[in-house]
């Protein structure tokens, strides 16, 4: 009996991608904080995942469609247009990570209970 990766490790597979792509956009983000014209984006990461989950696929498949990268819209209006703002991001940031590493360790422990089961 074959093992479907896609159910045995639930949303968490397409929350990783979904984090990757969001710490791209952050780190972005980041790198042009002094880049006069530069707009600051994210991604609703809630309406991506629940946008990923419903698709036929069932997958986001970045590699040919990325979620729609949204853009800031800031607290403080800077003179040059760049609407990074570094502790927003830098929090943003944070917090993805911190998302990132729960995703990982919940499939870890899955991939876990797997092996125990197969190995019995």
């Amino acid at each position: 009996m074959a093992i479907k990766f896609d159910k045995a490790l639930g949303l968490h597979a397409h929350a990783l991608e979904l984090r990757a792509e969001r710490t791209r956009l952050l780190a972005a983000n980041l790198a042009n904080e002094s880049t006069p014209g530069y707009q600051a984006r994210d991604i609703d990461f809630a309406a991506s995942l629940q946008q990923a989950l419903e698709s036929e696929g069932g997958g986001l498949s970045l590699g040919t469609t990325r979620p729609e990268a949204l853009y800031r819209v800031p607290n403080h209006r800077s003179q040059d247009g760049n609407t990074v703002e570094l502790g927003v991001e830098q929090a943003a940031f944070s917090q993805n990570a911190s998302d990132f590493q729960t995703s990982l360790t919940f499939i870890n422990m899955k991939l876990r209970g797997l092996k125990q089961a197969i190995e019995g």
